[in-house]
């Protein structure tokens, strides 16, 4: 009989010593450590999901002592017109009020507070109704993170199975890490992938699950590449 694997809540680790600097991070990184010395007021973080972004966010909030934005608050913190750090994650996707997000970003340029944003997407590219907040954001520089090689992967991994509690021999890391389609959100599905399929077997996570996890990814990629197919179709 199969174990039923129960949903426990995995918490990862967003301290500043566990974040994995490496050749596709460090520019991003070294900026959030440079604070509060920074020559601009607002630092723009673009990389796919699971990159790291929320990770060095947390970093930079608690450096900082800095309020994270949502779309439900932006306009009350807009209009207390304050002076902390802000940190606005997912700006590209989370629709937030323009009129306040151009505010906040009028009171960094005037020096009254340093703002840290992230974002999956290149500036013009996110949808944006009012120029003149784009104009502001293209101002601050921004930093990429990126996965560069398989020694970056490889600690991706290490560091989602630490957060789990759980070890896993390095071999079946790089037998995951040379036939995975290389990006860090696969990382965090695999990841996952693994850890449920070890629970329900009530086993440690061997080759063979490795195995079967590439194999269940790639049956879910063509799942979703028919899927996005048809919607194609039907438009």
């Amino acid at each position: 009989m199969r174990q039923l694997p129960l949903e426990f809540d995995h918490a990862p680790s967003h301290a500043a010593d566990d974040f994995l600097v490496g050749a596709g991070n460090a520019l991003a990184h070294g900026r959030i450590q440079a604070w509060p010395h920074w020559p601009e007021a607002v630092t723009l973080l673009i990389g796919p999901p699971a990159a790291g972004k929320s990770h060095l966010a947390r970093i930079f909030a608690d450096r900082s002592h800095g309020q994270t934005v949502t779309p439900e608050t932006i306009a009350a913190i807009a209009a207390a017109d304050g002076r902390g750090a802000l940190v606005i994650e997912d700006a590209d996707r989370l629709h937030y009020d323009e009129p306040s997000l151009f505010h906040l970003l009028n009171q960094a340029m005037r020096g009254n507070r340093t703002i840290l944003l992230t974002a999956r997407a290149e500036v013009a590219e996110w949808p944006l109704a009012t120029d003149d907040v784009r104009s502001r954001v293209r101002r601050a520089p921004a930093f990429r993170l990126e996965v560069s090689d398989d020694i970056e992967l490889s600690q991706m991994f290490a560091k989602l199975f630490g957060d789990r509690q759980v070890r896993v021999d390095p071999k079946i890391i790089s037998y995951l890490v040379a036939r995975m389609e290389r990006s860090p959100e696969e990382v965090a599905v695999l990841a996952n992938h693994l850890d449920r399929l070890a629970l329900s077997r009530g086993t440690a996570i061997t080759r063979a699950i490795a195995a079967e996890a590439l194999a269940l990814r790639d049956l879910e990629r063509d799942h979703e590449r028919q899927t996005d197919g048809e919607a194609s179709t039907d438009e």
